[in-house]
């Protein structure tokens, strides 16, 4: 509690090295809040900014927190090919409206191994016409891989667009069988 007597919102955070490039995983007391790709310095101070402003603090590293522990446990599972679910509390507060309600769909409704297309996704959040706005959701997806929106694909058969990159969204793919492994 502050001095006030509110309860004050702590958020940590650490960068995870893995096959498809540095993460850096941000977390509430609610749960991750936070995914982010390619996590140089400089993404990693502009992401910290962000954080702050969004959440009303300074975001602290401390890897050995234990939802932070867990998280690079699950991740480094995930990659190692031991892991097909995420199963760590989330902190939705990063994202709303019908944005929240297609990634809630997208995390509990396309199992690990298979792919959806952005029109069918909008379909199953009752929005049949809305696989533009999918994308936009996509995204800005706070917490990818987690909330795999890797997983979302064009309907006809296109691979989409990717936040992480193509190449990061075709190894994830790949990770989990959907596609062939990349050549190089």
């Amino acid at each position: 509690m502050d001095s006030q007597g509110q309860n004050e919102q702590r958020v940590v955070w650490t960068v995870v090295g893995t096959d498809i490039g540095p993460l850096l995983l941000a977390a509430t007391q609610d749960g991750l809040v936070n995914v982010v790709f390619h996590a140089t310095d400089a993404v990693r101070d502009k992401t910290l900014d962000r954080l702050a402003t969004r959440l009303g603090t300074e975001p602290v590293e401390a890897p050995d927190s234990p939802l932070l522990a867990e998280a690079i446990r699950q991740f480094e599972a995930y990659f190692a090919g031991d892991r097909r679910d995420f199963e760590l509390p989330l902190d939705w507060s990063l994202i709303s409206g019908f944005n929240r309600q297609v990634l809630r769909e997208l995390a509990s409704g396309v199992p690990y191994g298979s792919v959806v297309g952005y029109g069918d996704l909008a379909g199953r959040v009752g929005q049949p016409r809305a696989a533009q706005a999918v994308g936009v959701a996509m995204g800005s997806n706070p917490l990818p891989v987690v909330v795999p929106c890797h997983r979302v694909v064009e309907n006809d058969g296109g691979i989409g667009g990717f936040g992480g990159g193509l190449e990061t969204k075709r190894k994830l793919l790949a990770l989990e069988g959907v596609l062939p492994e990349p050549l190089f």
